[in-house]
């Protein structure tokens, strides 16, 4: 299994900046991505962010240029650096590690992390 907890989260003016730190434990040599969520108006999760265990990325069309994904192989950490915040970008933001082994793929999520941009 595969502990996620996410921090980092608060409000912040719009304009702002802010980096979201999600902290990966456990079997962690099944994790083949680690992503960031948040919530659409549908209250349905969708992805933001990406990062592969080789170091590639992807990121959504209306984060793509604003927000940041990396990781930290040594410490077990990945982030979400969060700039030219909008208002639209309040939301929960949730971790997610893409798990496989020889018995499955498997889905790890953290609890999530609050994010609220506003005057």
């Amino acid at each position: 299994q595969v502990q996620l907890v996410e921090s980092g989260g608060g409000m912040v003016q719009p304009g702002g900046s802010l980096k979201l730190s999600c902290s990966v434990s456990g079997d962690i040599s099944g994790v083949l991505s680690t992503d960031w969520y948040r919530l659409n108006l549908r209250k349905e999760r969708e992805l933001v962010a990406r990062i592969y265990t080789g170091g590639r990325t992807m990121y959504a069309d209306s984060v793509s240029g604003r927000f940041t994904v990396s990781r930290d192989s040594e410490k077990n950490m990945v982030y979400l650096q969060m700039d030219r915040l909008r208002p639209e970008d309040s939301n929960t933001y949730y971790c997610k590690a893409n798990y496989l082994d020889g018995t499955g793929a498997y889905d790890y999520w953290g609890q999530g992390t609050q994010v609220t941009v506003a005057s």
